[in-house]
């Protein structure tokens, strides 16, 4: 018998087009995530592209076989308990909390059987997120970049700049709950080579044009912007005005100096993100947060090619 070769492409096709047809169309049900986040939905654009791609490393594509539920907090953290719990509500299969400390405390007490997967930059134990980094334990786990341990380096960096420093101002936004302890790991490594930490607290925009006002009457010798998910929110306005003042600035990331920003030193946010897609995809694959070990990303360097003039005092 014959088979005509027309009708074995079309069979062709149309299995394919099966794969690709969302699971909804086809009677099957539709796993949701809740995407939990400090941040604002433009600025973090990128972070959303890369969480994407770690999901769609175990096949799971937006729109297709799994719906994506977001919540954003605008910087305003403390929106994000009643955020999360609308996502708890709403029976989301896994709630990847991000943006920051915030929105994996706000999630974890939102839910002790849901899935959470975090992104964030201080210490998960020590928040009592995970029992231990070996062994999260409960329903949480997550990526963490460990900012505080970056401290000494960011200053020693920013000294080799400024060589006579004596005092770095350090912005930070006081409602961040990781900011406490990363202060403290900032004047810890700034004793041990002479140096006197001003705090500049922000945490609106009008505050961070009052924080650099302050910044240019005092004319510390630099500074130093925490590592906070609203502040990288806001790199375009932070390097435009340490850029306008001629402050050097060490950034906690990459995107500031993207923005126009002179030097940083910590890690990549979008591969982050990526691995939080990659663990939200295998948690709905059936792997359980307690087989997966939070995730520690590590350093990276970038520095503005623009020229700069740094700040002297008047």
């Amino acid at each position: 018998m014959q088979f005509d070769p027309k009708r074995r492409e079309f069979i062709t096709l149309l299995g394919g087009a099966a794969v690709a047809w969302p699971l909804a169309a086809r009677g099957e049900q539709v796993p949701v995530v809740g995407f939990l986040s400090g941040r604002s939905p433009g600025e973090a654009a990128s972070a959303v592209d890369a969480f994407r791609q770690g999901l769609g490393e175990f096949g799971y594509i937006e729109g297709q076989n799994v719906t994506i539920e977001y919540r954003w907090a605008e910087g305003h953290y403390d929106r994000l308990p009643a955020l999360a719990a609308e996502l708890v509500a709403r029976q989301v299969a896994v709630i990847a909390a991000t943006g920051g400390e915030a929105s994996g405390l706000a999630a974890k007490a939102a839910t002790a059987t849901i899935p959470i997967v975090f992104t964030m930059g201080g210490d998960p134990v020590e928040l009592g997120l995970v029992v231990s980094l070996n062994k999260p334990g409960g329903n949480v786990t997550g990526v963490t970049f460990i900012v505080g341990d970056i401290a000494t380096k960011r200053l020693g960096l920013l000294r080799q700049l400024v060589p006579n420093a004596t005092t770095i101002a350090m912005l930070v936004n006081p409602n961040y709950p990781a900011t406490s302890a990363e202060v403290r790991d900032v004047q810890a490594a700034a004793r041990t080579i002479g140096l006197e930490i001003d705090l500049l607290p922000a945490s609106t925009s009008r505050e961070i044009d009052a924080a650099l006002t302050t910044f240019v009457r005092k004319r510390p010798d630099a500074l130093f912007v925490g590592g906070d998910p609203f502040l990288l929110g806001q790199r375009d306005q932070i390097a435009s005005l340490a850029a306008h003042h001629a402050v050097p600035t060490t950034y906690p990331q990459r995107e500031y100096v993207d923005a126009g920003g002179l030097m940083s030193y910590g890690t990549s946010v979008p591969k982050g993100y990526r691995q939080a897609g990659v663990y939200t995809g295998r948690i709905l694959r059936g792997a359980k947060p307690a087989e997966l070990p939070p995730y520690l990303r590590s350093t990276s360097a970038k520095r503005s090619a623009a020229a700069f003039s740094p700040a002297t005092k008047g």
